[in-house]
């Protein structure tokens, strides 16, 4: 993705992390940035202020003075379900990360390598799924305890147990998302159209009862995880 075609929006409850990340972002020509919001209130009444203010991706931190970043994501989710958001923090809190999985964020991504900040931005933006391998570690860890103290949500079990209903080619399509491929890479990996990926993937959620990518990732490698344990 060339030049500034792709526009970004930061919350963070410091302002030189926003002007820092600000800096990143454009010198890297990775994006331009719409605008910097430094509380949960205001990040959400930018982003619903008008068409011209929904960046194709909002990174967010989770803790802001008032209403956190999660509590924004919710509400900007439930007004625009096609938000892409992109959890950034220090926080690797597993409560956190799942929280942000269950709302529908696109990723989770800790603060601690700059470099990997402006390639996490454009695999959200082609609608890949962004979780670095410290918060996959905590999620599946997480899964596991859950299993064995029978604390794992209803909805987690009827989803992982449907997955054996699933196809041969509906557990390929999931097993990639998964890995964090999008809809073209699946396809070119599977020799199917990209239209068709979609419609799989599609009707995959409705079998599962699941909102979005990001939940079928997890609840895929939710059962992986049972089936290692």
């Amino acid at each position: 993705m060339g030049g500034a075609c792709m526009k970004v929006a930061i919350a963070d409850d410091d302002p030189i992390v926003c002007s820092s990340l600000q800096t990143i972002l454009t010198a890297t020509g990775t994006a331009d940035v719409l605008w910097t919001a430094n509380t949960g209130e205001e990040t959400c009444e930018r982003y619903m202020s008008g068409p011209a203010n929904r960046p194709d991706v909002l990174l967010v931190d989770v803790q802001m003075p008032g209403m956190d970043g999660l509590e924004a994501a919710r509400r900007i989710l439930e007004f625009d379900k096609a938000a892409r958001i992109l959890f950034l923090t220090t926080f690797a809190d597993r409560q956190y990360i799942a929280q942000a999985v269950t709302l529908g964020a696109r990723g989770y991504l800790i603060k601690q390598d700059v470099a990997s900040i402006c390639p996490a931005v454009q695999a959200v933006m082609a609608d890949q799924i962004v979780l670095g391998a410290e918060v996959l570690g905590k999620l599946t860890d997480s899964m596991k305890e859950q299993g064995e103290h029978g604390a794992r949500p209803h909805a987690d079990d009827a989803a992982a147990a449907a997955l054996d209903a699933l196809s041969d080619r509906e557990r390929d399509i999931a097993r990639l998302v998964a890995q964090g491929l999008d809809n073209r890479q699946i396809a070119a990996r599977l020799f199917l159209s990209e239209g068709t990926v979609r419609n799989r993937i599609s009707g995959i959620l409705d079998k599962l009862a699941l909102d979005n990518r990001t939940q079928l990732a997890i609840t895929w490698l939710h059962a992986e995880a049972d089936q290692t344990h």
